[in-house]
């Protein structure tokens, strides 16, 4: 039903009066009604946030790709936004702080009182894609030494739970983690007995500097719903949820679609032609200098080009299948680095298997290639050339796609980012220069 009505607004917006629209945003999560403002350019944005109640707008803020909440965050005053961290977690609040000029961020935290202060510095002195950063400050601890029917009229005295709690986190008087309590063992276990006695000890606690790549994996790997973050003492700081953690995957998966193409992972679809030309344009110049360089390498063996027109028909396959073969291998490389299955010693042991598979897979399509072009253009010299560059270029592209994500990230740069640019140069200039090479070997 919910899904029913986010269609019906996103596609019957301006079909409805203004009563109407008010009624279906109320009827929407604060991650539909994002959705909503994000499928529409920027002035019909605006008439819609417009429309939102207050509370509705703070917890709307979170869902926002990074270069829409901006947009909104530029008309809200300090008074609106210290509103908005009485309706967001620590953690949310403290990315949206981020986002604003430094002069203004401070305003807002002088504003809050002395506890969310303290509570949003912690969070801010972390980096964004650290445990820190993901953290929530919001933390319920019990001791060891208390029993469970204590902890069952703490827990009713508090009356409200943060959101996301499956179990509480037991500590010392010096604030260190020992453990958690899980609420399965909570609610089923004699009231009588104390906490150490049914607390799980062995439960993982995030160092507050992990990645936010490896808290992800250790999300998936212990199916964890929550976790306590600690700094390098044991001392409890706060906890990582499950929903801060789908972030980090989503943010993750789509950095490995839109980067390739040169695409920022939090760009508006509707943003202004202006910002859109200059992202791009960086991009595209990057490409252009990659296609001058294979250019070059074909205006080299033009005389040959001149003398076997049939060359130039049939470049296009050697440095297409040269790519394909590249891409997959980069593509299987950067997942296992990503998924920590690729070691030292296991990417020799890849690199290795990769040869082989290029060399047969090579081989195979080679000769098939070959002997049609033998056939087509009635020469076996062009089939034996076209057979014999594809199979160079097709095992270059495979060792390149090897070896690039770990030379990349030696020299600081993001493989998911350059690495295909970079491959790319390579098989274009291999696949031309190997197949104009030889071509010239034989017919000149």
């Amino acid at each position: 039903m919910t899904s029913d009505r986010l269609n019906t607004l996103i596609r019957g917006y301006g079909a409805h009066t203004a009563n109407e629209t008010k009624i279906l945003l109320a009827s929407l999560r604060p991650a539909e009604v994002a959705t909503v403002l994000e499928s529409y350019p920027h002035k019909v944005r605006h008439v819609i946030w417009e429309l939102l109640e207050e509370e509705a707008r703070n917890q709307t803020l979170q869902h926002l790709h990074e270069d829409v909440r901006a947009d909104f965050l530029e008309e809200m005053d300090t008074a609106q936004l210290v509103a908005a961290a009485d309706d967001l977690d620590t953690d949310d609040f403290a990315d949206i702080l981020q986002q604003l000029p430094q002069s203004i961020s401070g305003q807002v935290l002088e504003s809050l009182d002395t506890r969310d202060r303290a509570r949003v510095e912690a969070v801010l002195s972390y980096d964004e894609d650290s445990a820190g950063g993901l953290m929530n400050t919001d933390t319920i601890t019990i001791r060891p030494r208390h029993a469970l029917d204590l902890v069952f009229r703490y827990l009713r005295l508090r009356k409200d739970l943060p959101q996301t709690t499956d179990a509480l986190i037991v500590v010392n008087s010096k604030d260190e983690y020992l453990g958690i309590l899980p609420f399965s063992k909570l609610l089923t276990s004699d009231p009588t007995v104390t906490v150490r006695e049914v607390m799980d000890s062995t439960a993982p606690a995030i160092s507050v500097h992990t990645p936010d790549t490896e808290v992800a994996r250790l999300f998936s790997d212990e199916d964890l719903i929550s976790a306590a973050v600690v700094d390098e003492k044991g001392k409890l700081l706060g906890r990582i949820t499950i929903d801060d953690v789908v972030d980090v995957i989503i943010e993750d998966a789509d950095e490995a679609v839109l980067v390739r193409a040169g695409l920022d992972v939090d760009e508006d679809t509707f943003a202004p032609i202006r910002k859109s030309v200059r992202r791009r344009a960086v991009w595209l110049g990057i490409n252009l200098i990659t296609a001058f360089i294979a250019a070059a390498v074909i205006n080299v063996f033009e005389a040959t080009i001149v003398k076997v027109v049939a060359l130039a028909v049939l470049m296009p396959i050697v440095v297409s299948m040269g790519g394909i073969a590249g891409t997959q291998t980069l593509t299987l490389i950067i997942r296992g680095e990503a998924l920590g299955h690729i070691g030292s010693s296991s990417l020799m042991w890849l690199l290795n298997r990769e040869f082989i598979v290029a060399l047969l897979n090579g081989m195979l399509w080679a000769t098939l290639v070959g002997i049609t072009a033998a056939i087509a253009f009635q020469d076996i010299s062009l089939g034996l050339v076209i057979a014999a560059a594809m199979i160079i270029t097709i095992v270059v592209a495979a060792v390149a796609g090897s070896l690039l994500p770990t030379v990349l990230r030696k020299l600081n740069i993001d493989p998911a980012i350059a690495g295909g640019v970079v491959l790319t140069t390579i098989t274009d200039v291999t696949g031309f220069f190997v197949f104009l090479g030889l071509a010239t070997w034989v017919y000149i």
